[in-house]
């Protein structure tokens, strides 16, 4: 894979992403108490389908019963089913929403010009050749059978459901070939804390 260019203005801007379930969220919550600006693409996601939005409603024109919820709200679970089975329908569903996440993440980096470092976490960073909005890419790493277990345990699915998901995505292997810096979240946090602690000295 070719190196995409990265930004290069006066701001430092960390991209933090990592696998499905490899602790982006704690590593994330963690430089934000270190007093960095963390913007979220997952936040961004959900507001873009929030009820109402256009993207909604794009959303049950095309699937209608199956992810419609009281007031027409969306049933975020289902459409996962649909999207991680469908590779035709995760494209469909990623395009409608990678737009608007973008926007809504140079929106948020303009409302802070003055900022020296902020981080944009962001899942599917490499998958969505965002490489260009960072300075600096972090992956957070940990083996791929913790990887699967943490999976289980925090959305309670079924092995198979678990790996499909898993293999939506870039291998960690291959992001990690890509970062500037890699997390450890193999064991305890503390390892990673250490190594987030040089890197911002």
């Amino acid at each position: 894979m070719s190196e995409r260019q990265r930004w290069e203005g006066p701001q430092r801007r960390i991209g933090l992403t990592g696998g499905i379930a490899s602790g982006k969220s704690s590593v994330g919550k963690y430089l934000a108490t270190l007093g960095l600006p963390v913007l979220d693409a997952d936040v961004y996601s959900r507001r873009a389908l929030a009820h109402g939005t256009k993207a909604a409603e794009a959303v049950l024109q095309r699937y209608g019963s199956l992810v419609k919820q009281p007031l027409d709200s969306i049933n975020r679970s289902a459409l996962g089913q649909i999207v991680f089975n469908d590779p035709k329908e995760r494209l469909w569903l990623e395009q409608l929403i990678h737009p608007i996440v973008l926007n809504s993440f140079e929106e948020e980096i303009a409302q802070q010009p003055k900022t020296t470092a902020l981080v944009l976490m962001i899942p599917l960073l490499f998958e969505a050749s965002l490489q260009t909005m960072c300075s600096e890419i972090w992956v957070v790493h940990c083996d791929p059978a913790q990887q699967l277990q943490r999976l289980f345990r925090r959305d309670g699915l079924d092995e198979s459901t678990a790996l499909t998901r898993i293999k939506s995505q870039w291998p960690l292997s291959e992001k990690c070939q890509s970062a500037d810096l890699v997390l450890d979240n193999s064991s305890d946090h503390a390892v990673w804390k250490k190594q987030i602690t040089s890197h911002l000295d």
